[in-house]
């Protein structure tokens, strides 16, 4: 095989893919701003196991894991806890972000693929409508097709041409602004209150986490709106009251960073250009998390590639893509992001109130990372409950008000995502990307 693929940026999805296509004998080289002991956040990852294994790959060593803690919500008056109950069978592994890197990087290495270190990605190089390669720092690299794999605000797609109709910035209310850092701790905790998230803390747009673990106590702050260290500090300093665990020494972390948590990439594939992971949103809109998504997209990207058997590489062959991606997750994924947006447009109050009524219960909370469905959190709710879920309801007009976008957002969700064009034609994508894009508008 003499054609060159380039993964543009080291993300999760990038490696794996390349990964798959170079034990197929394909010439794969990713280039990654970062150097290699840097690749990863200073923090650990909670994600499905599965996504290692979708793969073909071995679970690493037993040391560098462990299982999730089961997650216990408040809302802003702290009056009614509610904790998860996750199934054994759906318990997600908690691991270092750099060792996920590690055991991905070593057996893309084993398989042939290239890595270029130190080599920030700028943009994308066009010829007409087609992406023929990445400028970096260090110069241009060719490519007859590049996969995107620079995260949420990729160079790359940012600089596509308007015109293939991919959305190339982040909208309001579709990413997190997060801070995220671990301290010592200072005292043991019950089990409810072990990892303990905030939902609207002080009626902000956004929540907050108190895990505490063994070693530390993992602190972690996510709003909607951009933070600086003021803000930060005083909301830890806020945090300290209600946990004693927390103390005022930081052991690690302490990174800002831009979570996608939004509906899928409406296109995600061009002439020579497939997106993967947060470069397509790939996150289950509700909690942010990603990993095992773009693990399990990288299977789907991979498998239409090595069917090009032309080696093509255009938006029609890797539509395939695009369908397979959302049949096995994207439709699942999307109507998610109705929830989301309006949940963050909603007030401490409403939240208490969904809380203390019982609307939102143990049940409706348990979203795991291997959650990409709506029908998998409330296929199992008996009839009385959705009952009593739609009485409570109905004595809150406010909130009713505010469901109303969710409803009518939720059934063009829907629609969209089943509507999509089977084979790609420029004129009917570009048409379809516009009503599924305004599925999720205000």
């Amino acid at each position: 095989m003499n054609k060159r693929i380039v993964v543009a940026g080291g993300g999760h999805g990038g490696i794996a893919t390349a990964m798959l296509l170079a034990k197929s004998g394909y010439d794969v080289t990713v280039f990654e701003k970062n150097a290699r002991e840097n690749m990863g956040h200073d923090w650990t990852d909670i994600f499905d196991k599965k996504g290692f294994t979708c793969l073909g790959l071995p679970l690493p060593d037993e040391s560098l894991y462990k299982f999730k803690h089961d997650m216990t919500f408040y809302g802003m008056s702290m009056r009614t806890p509610v904790t998860q109950h996750v199934p054994e069978d759906q318990l997600e592994i908690q691991m270092e972000r750099k060792d996920i890197y590690n055991h991905l990087i070593t057996y893309a290495e084993k398989a042939g693929v290239k890595f270029v270190y130190n080599c920030p990605v700028l943009g994308p190089v066009m010829a007409g409508s087609r992406v023929t390669g990445i400028e970096t720092e260090n110069g241009i690299e060719y490519a007859d097709l590049v996969i995107d794999a620079c995260g949420i605000h990729s160079p790359v797609r940012r600089n596509l041409p308007e015109s293939l109709g991919i959305q190339r910035e982040v909208g309001p209310y579709e990413q997190f602004y997060v801070y995220r850092a671990f301290f010592n701790k200072t005292a043991e905790v019950d089990d409810v209150n072990k990892y303990k998230v905030l939902l609207l803390p002080e009626n902000k747009k956004g929540i907050s986490w108190v895990a505490t673990e063994e070693e530390w106590t993992d602190v972690l702050i996510g709003r909607f709106h951009k933070l600086d260290m003021e803000e930060v500090e005083r909301t830890i300093n806020v945090l300290r009251k209600d946990n004693p665990s927390l103390g005022t020494e930081k052991l690690r972390g302490g990174q800002f960073v831009n979570i996608p948590v939004r509906q899928p990439l409406g296109i995600l594939v061009a002439d020579g250009y497939a997106a993967i992971g947060d470069s397509a949103f790939m996150t289950v809109p509700i909690i942010g998390s990603g990993i095992a998504n773009t693990l399990k997209a990288s299977k789907i990207l991979a498998d239409a590639i090595m069917k090009d058997t032309d080696m093509a590489y255009t938006a029609e062959t890797l539509w395939t893509y695009q369908r397979n991606f959302y049949k096995e997750l994207g439709n699942g994924l999307a109507p998610m992001a109705c929830i989301k947006m309006m949940m963050a447009h909603m007030s401490g109050d409403d939240i208490d109130y969904l809380l203390s009524t019982g609307v939102l219960n143990e049940d409706d909370m348990t979203i795991t990372a291997d959650t990409n469905s709506l029908w998998a959190i409330f296929s199992y709710v008996p009839m009385d409950v959705l009952k009593q879920k739609a009485v409570a309801l109905i004595h809150n007009r406010k909130i009713i008000r505010k469901a109303s976008f969710l409803i009518g957002n939720f059934a063009k969700a829907i629609a969209a995502t089943s509507t999509m064009p089977q084979r790609y034609n420029k004129k009917a994508v570009l048409k379809w990307v516009k009503r599924y894009n305004n599925s999720f508008t205000l």
